[in-house]
């Protein structure tokens, strides 16, 4: 069985015909686009600069029997049947290639096993096709591949690319031209505004895109940009039919996020880098970026504002979906996510809590089925050349192999930390904003006055950003209940009940940060990393002193400005 790839429609023709020309009996092609690969063969079968010979093109299929591609009519009334299928190949006296759609039914699959039969059939026919006066060639296409251990020495594996944006381009058009004489569509497009749409469209087959140039016309009556979103919604259920991927939909803004300068300063710099300005510099798209730290301190916050920042698909990887009851499964879950991110590419691609599925790969309490999956994944994000950003999020940096953690694997690894006093404020202030920004219960509160801000930030010294959130929710309750304006002591209030992650979970603060410092750059701008020396007399009350002075330390990752 040997696996070949190729580019693009052009590379294919010709490593199409090069294959047909040396009499490589059985090709095997992975597609669900049968009409699109069908017309790509019928093209090169009648190409003699690149086939030499023309060639006849059969199809086949249970229920219509093997057929010329150009007619409907049965070449026998038994020709649905397999072994008439394989024996008419075996009889033809033309230069043909044949194309048997769906027969990996016979090869086996989870619930059957092989067709011994059928199986010793195909094999016979290996010697018989290469001694042939007539050159013929076998061409199986089926949405997954099947073949059972006698023939993988005998068939040869060929990538079929989803359409490219050229392509994509070329059916908008056509659906344009379609459509542009119908005064009830407003079709208004900029040469800029169709590729824009046809970026949207990427990752979908052929039939997928015409669906969803069809549903926006319908939808609004218009073809425009403002329709990209449609495209995307169709986007969408390509992912959720894996079962495995989960399509985010997130507007969150980079600016909705509280401090982690540093750490958004490297993102903007690399946004749109998998575009053609960014080719004339001759840059790589970015692999990822592993986000570490405190828990509930804006590490998925971040993932989510990346995609809205880049305008691109977020999908989230949930590494619990991956392993499964049976046997080789996990190993075909983790290559579907990873084919369904490539496919809708370019997009993000969030694994939550990184450490939650990988974290366990050196026990052997699953007969090496998280090693594999582990490896695949790790290759994978070292040898990717599509434009799939990773971000990888984890809490208990320990439990993740050092493997992961190579130069290589993610362009950076990110540390973030508890958020000092300028990021409390910052928090403060937008979560305050969110809520009463134009409410009436809020006109008590100032969320734009330092004094308030610095007076909050102060005495929620250890506080996360998750927690500052739930303080503003918690005020906000005391408000609602006696039906009055939210006032400042609401929040005092809230924060004086709450105890922070900072304390419960003191010990494992202390370690994340010894581990940052030497293995992470902190996301944390430097001049507020500066100011925390100088804000945190009131950590931890209940700890003992040695234990506050162990969490007055320097924050941890390096200080490095992006």
């Amino acid at each position: 069985m040997i696996y070949l790839s190729t580019n693009s429609q052009k590379s294919l023709k010709k490593h199409l015909a090069n294959l047909f020309r040396a009499r490589f009996p059985f090709i095997y092609i992975s597609s669900w686009e049968e009409t699109r690969l069908c017309n790509l063969i019928s093209d090169l079968a009648a190409d003699q600069q690149l086939i030499r010979t023309a060639r006849k093109v059969y199809v086949w299929s249970e229920t219509t029997g093997i057929r010329a591609l150009d007619t409907d009519i049965p070449v026998n009334a038994d020709s649905n049947k397999p072994e008439s299928a394989l024996s008419f190949i075996e009889k033809c006296e033309d230069p043909s290639i044949f194309i048997l759609k769906d027969f990996h039914v016979y090869f086996g699959t989870d619930h059957r096993a092989p067709n011994s039969n059928i199986v010793r059939k195909v094999r016979d026919l290996v010697e018989i096709l290469k001694e042939s006066d007539v050159a013929k060639n076998v061409v199986f296409i089926s949405p997954t591949v099947v073949l059972p251990i006698e023939l993988q020495k005998d068939v040869t594996i060929v990538d079929f690319n989803l359409p490219s944006v050229d392509e994509i381009l070329d059916l908008l058009n056509e659906t344009i031209e379609a459509n542009i004489g119908n005064p009830k569509i407003n079709i208004c497009l900029t040469e800029e505004d169709k590729i824009s749409l046809c970026n949207a469209a990427q990752g979908l087959t052929i039939q997928e895109a015409e669906n969803a140039f069809a549903r926006a016309i319908v939808e609004s009556g218009a073809l425009t940009i403002n329709e990209r979103s449609i495209i995307l919604d169709e986007k969408c259920q390509v992912i959720k039919k894996t079962g495995i991927l989960e399509f985010i939909k997130s507007d969150l803004r980079i600016e909705d996020i509280g401090g982690l300068e540093n750490l958004k300063k490297w993102l903007l710099k690399r946004n749109k880098s998998w575009s053609k300005e960014a080719k004339a510099y001759s840059l790589p798209a970015p692999k990822g970026i592993l986000i570490a730290g405190v828990a509930g301190c804006g590490k998925s916050l971040t993932a989510k504002a990346i995609s809205a920042m880049w305008n691109l698909p977020l999908l989230r990887l949930d590494m619990g979906k991956i392993f499964s009851g049976v046997v080789g499964s996990s190993e075909e879950n983790m290559r579907k996510a990873i084919k369904t991110a490539e496919a809708v590419a370019p997009s993000v691609l969030w694994v939550d809590e990184i450490e939650k599925g990988l974290g366990g790969v050196t026990s052997s309490g699953d007969s090496g089925t998280s090693m594999r999956v582990f490896g695949s994944f790790l290759t994978w994000m070292q040898e990717k050349t599509l434009p799939v950003f990773v971000v990888a999020t984890a809490n208990k940096i320990d439990a993740l192999p050092a493997e992961l953690l190579r130069k290589g694997r993610f362009d950076e690894i990110f540390f973030v930390d508890l958020p000092t006093k300028n990021e409390r404020k910052e928090i403060f202030s937008l979560h305050l904003r969110k809520r009463i920004k134009d409410n009436p219960i809020g006109q008590n509160v100032d969320y734009n006055d330092d004094n308030t801000l610095s007076m909050l930030a102060d005495l929620t010294e250890g506080f996360g950003g998750a927690e500052i959130e739930q303080i503003i929710i918690a005020a906000l309750f005391e408000a609602f209940y006696d039906s009055r304006n939210l006032e400042t002591n609401d929040i005092i209030k809230s924060i004086k009940n709450t105890v922070p992650l900072s304390v419960t979970q003191s010990e494992q603060i202390i370690q994340i940060r010894e581990w940052a410092n030497v293995r992470a750059v902190a996301a944390t701008a430097t001049e507020d990393r500066n100011e925390y020396q100088h804000d945190i007399e009131s950590i931890v009350k209940k700890e003992s002193e040695d234990e506050q002075i162990r969490l007055k330390r320097n924050r941890g990752g390096r200080s490095v400005d992006f």
